[in-house]
């Protein structure tokens, strides 16, 4: 808890004495006492509340393993990286149909140029030669933003 142990505290109180001294110590005493009560009322609450809300599946929860103090973070990832999980099925076919060459005509005549121009003057007057000869405009597409 916090690295506190018998002597520290034991430092502290003397040090409490010390400070307040033997007027104010059984006041400030009793507040912490009753503190200390008030907190274990609050948690005793709680725990009740959970234990109605539940009903019988709290006795059935594993306290231990939900405490904070047993998280080991290389022991949560190795968990997570031996976890069988189902392969992931491509959306797009993989297969390549039986006859490929039309197939690729076909899509290399669908997208006007996917080729990278070599300045961009040459890109806009091939843009402008297209529109000029009544072709729809295609839309922009940047090879280097995927």
């Amino acid at each position: 808890m916090f690295g506190l142990t018998f002597d520290k505290l034991l430092i502290i109180g003397v040090i409490a004495v010390f400070l307040l001294g033997p007027e104010r110590l059984p006041y400030y005493a009793s507040q912490l006492a009753r503190l200390v009560r008030t907190l274990r009322d609050l948690a005793s609450g709680a725990k009740d509340r959970m234990r109605e809300e539940m009903g019988p599946e709290f006795d059935e929860v594993d306290w231990k393993k939900l405490d904070p103090r047993q998280y080991d973070p290389r022991r949560i990832i190795r968990e997570a990286l031996l976890d069988d999980e189902p392969p992931v099925t491509p959306t797009v076919a993989t297969t390549a149909p039986l006859n490929a060459a039309p197939a690729a005509a076909a899509a290399a005549a669908a997208v006007p140029s996917l080729e990278k121009p070599k300045s961009i003057q040459a890109a806009t007057d091939e843009r402008l030669r297209r529109l000029a000869a009544g072709e729809t405009a295609a839309p922009p597409f940047d090879l280097e933003a995927t």
